[in-house]
């Protein structure tokens, strides 16, 4: 089984999977920190110098890997859902975990982490409050497409909101554990 954390970039998913997996007793990978290793460069870099379709070419035979492992806690690329199959292939994997936040609180966190610009690239031509808007008016119907559980990262410390997860997993795990 493995267990998918999607949702914007700035919902917590990279920072809930540690807490989560260790709380499981199972292993944890930020699927971008995976792609950058294998691939050699920033994410802002194969996007500058590959483009995107390039970088979901990439995404896409990572995550496919990565649902061929168990015990597993995947913190997905914010976009990783835009491809159909990848959507089908982490349904079958195990239970899908869709963490929220308003766009406030996604543009403070952006902000407040030293990495996001060396890392990441804009992904419309405006950046900041709009290219957050659009994103999500494209990404919100495909997380909520393939999210069994949907959890609020708002103003929530990693503890509580590790303890939302697993009370929504135990049902999924047990359900996973007898077949």
């Amino acid at each position: 089984m493995v267990i998918t954390l999607i949702g914007y970039r700035g919902t917590g998913k990279s920072t809930v999977a540690a807490p989560l997996a260790s709380r499981l007793g199972w292993d944890w990978l930020d699927a971008d920190d995976v792609i950058e290793a294998n691939v050699g460069k920033s994410i802002r870099e194969i996007f500058a110098v590959d483009g995107e379709d390039v970088f979901r070419k990439h995404e896409r035979t990572t995550m496919q890997a990565l649902f061929g492992r168990d015990k597993l806690i995947i913190a997905a690329g914010g976009g990783a859902v835009l491809n159909h199959e990848t959507r089908r292939d982490m349904q079958s994997a195990g239970p899908v975990i869709w963490l929220t936040a308003s766009v406030d609180t996604i543009l403070s966190r952006m902000q407040g982490d030293a990495t996001t610009a060396d890392r990441r690239p804009n992904l419309t031509n405006d950046g900041g409050r709009r290219e957050v808007e659009q994103v999500l008016a494209i990404r919100e119907p495909l997380y909520r497409e393939c999210a069994d559980i949907i959890i609020s990262t708002e103003e929530k410390d990693v503890d509580t909101l590790v303890d939302e997860i697993m009370t929504e997993l135990q049902p999924m795990l047990r359900e996973g554990a007898a077949e």
